[in-house]
């Protein structure tokens, strides 16, 4: 089996899967507001409690999961880990995050390789 192909767990597959659909789920309707040319962040913040509560929630989560990112792209060696917050900035955390955690089972994949080899 190839160097690459074997660092693919179903585990790391299923957060690519995830990291996908939060692509495509997130820019859907990005897409939407900026053909209707929306005010994409005054919507987040005058929708409501229910949408202003969700918006909480998840950048509560986003920074958490942004730690988590530095904290443990550093100890596994991972370079670049900072990367993944940038491009959240201009895709989705509901894309970066999950591709974060594909990368990071490929890490752990190949430093447990590498460890029996």
């Amino acid at each position: 089996m190839s160097d690459l192909r074997r660092h693919w767990t179903p585990t790391a597959i299923a957060f690519l899967v995830l990291s996908l659909a939060g692509l495509v789920g997130t820019w859907t309707f990005n897409v939407f507001a900026i053909v209707q040319m929306r005010d994409f962040v005054g919507d987040l913040v005058t929708s409501g409690p229910a949408v202003s509560s969700i918006t909480v929630d998840l950048l509560v989560v986003a920074v958490a999961g942004s730690v988590f990112i530095l904290v443990e792209g550093r100890r596994l060696g991972m370079r670049f880990a900072w990367l993944y917050i940038v491009l959240s900035g201009v895709t989705a955390f509901a894309f970066t995050f999950p591709l974060f955690l594909a990368m990071r089972q490929r890490r752990l994949t190949a430093l447990a390789s590498a460890e029996i080899a």
